[in-house]
């Protein structure tokens, strides 16, 4: 029997608050998680932490003591249990703890995968309710918590649906809310649409530990007038389940987000179903994944048989992709149960833990045993470009890729004056560095007296403009007010609605397609897409995003969250010959908000362009493969 030094364990913890220097918090949990060998995923914001690592017991209770001797995690609430290995490799490689992430964010949870939603002030969250205050509450029906008013009491689990699947709350005095959701960015456009449900009524919120419930408890308050009573389950599902081992008034099992997979009571109640059959079942272990959306499935041992078959969950039913759960295939090499962790919402206490995972699924093929059709991709262009010139610039790689995919261009919905820059009346002995032929060729024509013609200049676009933006109305050209500024992206941060419903329409025109290239601000408004990536109500839907010499939107219009659950290619150049107009850490950064474990970085040698040699097009290559 393993010892207490030996015993292996699990730590979950989050705390929000005012945190005054993040980097160094940051270098504190890199020393500390290093010197205890803890692995896992640790996420700093502003406004607090938000923690799951794993290790031995005793190096995790080494980590506890000396957390809690920071005044910062006064009361903070620490979930240490102790566990076994992985059931088996595919769990190991999937939910294990194998690295160890520290990552500073913006916000802690992504709360809604609609960037310009704000997340509201966590100041308004609702009220703490201990396992034992939760637990009285469903006995009596809400009255222990407003002995003088007549309220409906209402269940809201907060959590996903494969989660829900297996285990929830149930009492005949209340109503269960169970949102059905794919993914934590998807509860505020529930909340909104059954608003009607909420408002009135006293709202108890559980979720697994409970951070997902302070952002959701908080929106609902600030709607206003009749949604001030809502109420969490402090320390979520997994503290109710120690204060009540028989399970009390949860049944099924606790979906958890490492190797453990899910804990259960000493009721052996089972709530899930196998997705095929029907039978009873709610084990998770052999990770079946839908084929559209990545979301976990469960499927029986049994079920699981029918080696050429993939599977269609229930929301990709509900939105008619597949005509029932199982899908056939005649490629007996499509494995059904890929590593991709594509639906998970990457808060701490929803994560997978396979950080340095850089698999994708492989999907399959669209049309039964006939070979695979092209994949479809939309390509966004730059800032000031359109659809013809970047067409020409990516000929090559086009070309290239002619056999497995397809390009389709179209102009960005924000048309741009023609800028010229007139030629400098003295020598330039300043210390700015030029502008390379690239950047000038982005304000059309370099250093003359007079504008060419308009004859033969076609229009130019973008995706994002700068605030106060006015849309030209009779096309002439402009002389610039200043010189070429390479830093002028990040004043570029309008715009995105009017491309978000633009490229809506292009997709119910054009569409479907599997995915979207994007190049410098094609590859940040590709990236803001993808943020939208997995909403039922979202009308783009793409299986991958390849994002070049990409850059963040910083904007107080634009929310990004914790990570982009979306499989992307992160091309820019890092190289001698750098990138002069998006510098590579730039680029760099960006990728920090996409899943690590579905994301791949390639950084070549050259500049401002997307590379077609090798060995860089076989990489491209190799990426798009995955899903042919």
């Amino acid at each position: 029997m393993a010892t207490r030094e030996e015993e292996e364990g699990v730590l979950l913890y989050y705390k929000y608050v005012s945190i005054p220097d993040v980097s160094e918090l940051l270098r504190f949990y890199k020393s500390n998680c290093d010197s205890l060998h803890l692995l896992g995923r640790v996420r700093l914001a502003p406004d607090g932490v938000n923690v799951t690592v794993g290790g031995k017991l005793s190096a995790l209770e080494k980590h506890i003591l000396t957390i809690k001797s920071n005044s910062l995690f006064e009361g903070t609430d620490f979930k240490l249990a102790s566990c076994h290995s992985p059931s088996n490799d595919r769990v190991a490689q999937e939910c294990g703890f194998t690295s160890l992430s520290i990552r500073v964010v913006k916000e802690l949870v992504t709360f809604s995968s609609q960037p310009l939603l704000k997340s509201p002030s966590i100041s308004n969250a609702g009220r703490h309710l201990s396992a034992n205050e939760f637990h009285s509450v469903l006995q009596n029906a809400g009255n222990a918590l407003d002995s003088t008013q007549d309220k409906r009491l209402v269940l809201l689990d907060a959590r996903n649906v494969y989660e829900t699947r297996i285990g929830k709350f149930h009492t005949p005095n209340a109503e269960t809310l169970d949102p059905k959701i794919r993914q934590y960015s998807d509860l505020p456009a529930w909340i909104d649409n059954h608003s009607k449900q909420l408002q009135g009524s006293c709202v108890l919120m559980y979720c697994t530990g409970g951070i997902r419930c302070e952002m959701a408890s908080a929106y609902i308050r600030s709607k206003g007038v009749g949604f001030e009573n809502v109420f969490q389950l402090f320390g979520g599902i997994q503290r109710y389940l120690e204060q009540f081992p028989d399970g009390g008034f949860f049944k099924g099992k606790n979906f958890v987000f490492d190797h453990r997979i899910a804990v259960g009571s000493s009721n052996a109640d089972v709530l899930g179903s196998c997705l095929v059959c029907g039978s009873s079942f709610d084990d998770y272990s052999s990770r079946c994944r839908c084929t559209y959306c990545r979301m976990l499935v469960l499927v029986c041992d049994g079920c699981q048989g029918e080696g050429s078959a993939t599977y269609i969950c229930e929301l990709c039913q509900k939105h008619g992709k597949g005509d029932g759960p199982v899908l056939m295939m005649e490629n007996e090499n499509f494995n059904s149960r890929s590593k991709c962790g594509g639906s998970e919402v990457l808060e701490l206490e929803s994560a997978t833990l396979s950080d340095h995972s850089t698999s994708f699924p492989e999907l399959p093929l669209r049309d039964g045993g006939m070979p695979p059709r092209k994949l479809r991709i939309l390509c966004l262009h730059g800032f000031r470009q359109n659809a013809s010139n970047f067409k020409g610039r990516t000929a090559s790689l086009a070309k290239k890729l002619k056999n497995i995919a397809e390009f389709v261009y179209v102009d960005a919905p924000h048309e741009l004056p023609f800028i010229y820059q007139p030629r400098p009346t003295k020598p330039n002995h300043g210390s700015e560095e030029s502008p390379s032929p690239r950047q000038m060729n982005d304000v059309n024509k370099a250093s003359q007296d007079h504008p060419p013609s308009l004859e033969n200049c076609k229009k130019r676009f973008a995706w994002l403009v700068a605030p106060k933006f006015d849309c030209p109305g009779e096309m002439d050209w402009k002389a610039a007010d200043k010189p070429f500024d390479p830093l002028q992206y990040q004043h570029q941060t309008d715009g995105f609605e009017e491309s978000y419903d633009y490229l809506k329409t292009v997709y119910s025109q054009m569409g479907p397609f599997d995915g979207v290239l994007g190049f410098s601000q094609g590859a940040a408004m590709a990236a803001l897409l993808c943020a939208q990536r997995g909403r039922d109500d979202s009308a783009l839907c793409f299986r991958f995003a390849i994002l070049c010499s990409g850059f963040q939107i910083f904007s107080e219009n634009v929310v990004w969250g914790s990570s982009i659950n979306c499989p992307s290619l992160h091309i820019f150049g890092g190289g001698e010959r750098k990138d002069r107009q998006i510098a590579c850490s730039v680029s760099m950064e960006l990728t920090h908000l996409f899943d690590e474990g579905s994301s791949v970085v390639m950084e070549h040698e050259s500049g401002h362009i997307i590379p077609t040699q090798s060995p860089y097009i076989d990489r491209i290559k190799d990426f798009l493969q995955r899903f042919c």
